[in-house]
């Protein structure tokens, strides 16, 4: 029925351009719309919210997709946890006695995740964690059984191997330079509040965090997460990250030389270390609400195992408004990150709905609040719409970049499953390569949406045009990094994230024909792509085995 609202000159024009293959233009033009200032950097629960969440729905429709969200909608509901710290009235250390004021966003930063009007730590015991790892499947074991709960743990940024060298025994065991989930600093997190920790922080350094103190500070004391129930909610009364100077200093005045104890941390034997004589302060006022934001969900019903879903992801969300930037520009449009993946799964869709029907389910999901830590996909992964036993699989991308043909494909998460074959065989048959990312230290497999599937157990494949210098058709190498720094130094977050007539999108067709082809095969088929034997997530998925039959 939707299709016959669409005008028949509309119909005539489009049919053409459906076997024409992606089409750059129509792509150019979604990202012009959704990126203008009519949509006010599409912050989740702004004013460009609505609009965005109209516009998606009124464009899946016009293509003749079906709602594919609950009970017969075009949206989920997602509810969001939005807190504020104000000034602190105590924040701080008490070592041997004697109070260690600290001003926040200087020797740390720290957040609440929890609906309280304050947070409040009174003389928490200090307990250093190592990397705060528990893994025992690669035999692990950073707690020994030590009891956390009513303490403060001091842990180290990235994996225990990041640092390792031949004769310790993590050397080798996390995947070397390539950050595992154990290395994100959402895990350790995670991993305190399980253990029942008050408070956790992450000991800052540049190298092993991928990002200087000035990224660490830029949150101004805001946090948001999904509204959770009440038995779920973490245990964390504040979370956040001491800086490296800081945390020498703390260790020296409880007695300890912090250098040793890393050293101590990449051994099998290690166990916590309790700072003696130091405990942990805080009495800081907390903000908090409730802001109700939306993921766009549409789908092509599968005809052979409907049941079974593809779904491909982006997310719509970006960094609304903020302070002007030296040209008086306020709006952070967001043009590529998200914009263009958006715009190509809109195109993906009007291919796919051109094609006969799949024989799997098709998803498109376009999440909110992607920019707030995931937390779109993340309230989906918890609420799924489309079970995640039988989804076969999730193809996310976030940027892409505008540089031009590129002779190589980036692949993210060496290793991870089987769909990263997939992208090589389907990369070959346009004349290309595979280049593996290029700082996987940094963890990017872990800092897109894809991921809140992933650690569900469903395969992914994330298509990041930031995650390594493209070798381009036109200055090769060099050039694809010139495009990167250029975009991450200057644009990335920022108000100049915006459209421009100087990007060249044939790059971005080649990465978007190699997530279309791979989506088309995999909802066509009866098979199921899977992890690697060495990806953390398999044994996640094995426990469903018996469903995917």
């Amino acid at each position: 029925m939707l299709k016959h609202m669409i005008p028949l000159a509309l119909l005539a024009v489009a049919t053409p351009a459906l076997a024409q293959g992606v089409d750059t233009a129509a792509i150019t033009k979604t990202v012009q719309d959704i990126s203008s200032d009519a949509f006010h950097g599409r912050a989740p629960g702004g004013p460009g919210e609505a609009v965005t969440i109209d516009y998606l729905t009124k464009r899946f429709a016009a293509l003749g997709l079906q709602p594919g969200g609950p009970d017969g909608t075009w949206t989920q509901t997602v509810p969001l946890l939005h807190t504020k710290l104000g000034e602190p009235e105590k924040f701080g250390v008490s070592v041997k006695g004697a109070w260690q004021a600290w001003t926040r966003g200087a020797q740390a930063y720290a957040w609440s995740l929890q609906p309280s009007d304050k947070a409040v730590i009174a003389n928490a015991p200090l307990v250093f964690v190592g990397y705060g790892v528990s893994a025992p499947e690669r035999g692990w074991d950073d707690f020994k059984g030590v009891d956390l709960h009513g303490k403060v743990a001091v842990i180290l940024v990235n994996d225990p191997d990041f640092e390792a060298v031949q004769g310790d025994s993590a050397f080798g065991k996390f995947g070397g330079r390539t950050m595992t989930y154990y290395g994100r600093w959402t895990y350790k997190f995670e991993e305190m509040a399980r253990r029942g920790a008050i408070g956790a922080l992450i000991i800052h350094d540049t190298p092993g965090a991928g990002y200087g103190w000035n990224v660490v500070v830029s949150g101004q004391g805001e946090a948001y997460d999904i509204v959770r129930p009440a038995g779920q909610i973490t245990s964390l009364r504040l979370q956040g990250w001491l800086n490296g100077d800081a945390a020498t200093a703390l260790f020296m005045g409880a007695g300890l030389d912090l250098a040793t104890l890393r050293t101590a941390a990449r051994q099998s034997g290690f166990k916590p270390v309790v700072l003696q004589g130091a405990t942990f302060s805080a009495a800081i006022p907390v903000s908090h609400e409730v802001v109700e934001s939306h993921n766009v969900l549409a789908k092509i019903p599968g005809t052979g195992a409907p049941g079974e879903t593809v779904m491909f992801g982006a997310h719509w969300d970006a960094y609304g408004v903020g302070p002007a930037d030296k040209d008086g520009k306020t709006i952070r449009p967001g043009a590529n990150d998200d914009g263009l993946g958006v715009a190509a799964l809109l195109d993906i869709a009007r291919l796919l709905k051109a094609e006969p029907a799949p024989r799997r389910t098709i998803a498109f999901a376009v999440w909110t609040a992607e920019e707030r830590g995931l937390l779109g996909s993340e309230y989906y992964a918890t609420h799924p719409v489309y079970p995640l036993e039988t989804t076969a699989a999730n193809l996310t991308i976030d940027i892409l970049q505008t540089a031009g043909r590129a002779k190589d494909v980036i692949l993210v998460g060496v290793g991870q499953d089987s769909l990263q074959d997939d992208m090589a065989r389907i990369a070959a048959t346009q004349g290309r390569r595979v280049t593996p990312e290029g700082l996987p230290e940094r963890g990017l497999f872990y800092r897109a949406d894809h991921f809140s599937l992933a650690k569900r157990g469903v395969p992914v494949l994330l298509q990041m045009g930031i995650a390594g210098a493209s070798d381009l058709e036109t200055g090769g190498v060099a050039a694809g990094q010139a495009w990167i720094d250029a975009y991450t130094g200057k644009c990335y977050h920022q108000t100049c994230d915006a459209w421009s007539p100087d990007w060249n999108l044939a790059g971005a067709k080649q990465d978007i024909d190699v997530m279309l082809t791979i989506g088309r095969e995999v909802a066509n088929s009866a098979a199921w792509p899977s992890w690697k034997p060495t990806s953390e997530f398999k044994a996640i998925r094995d426990k469903s085995a018996a469903l995917r039959r």
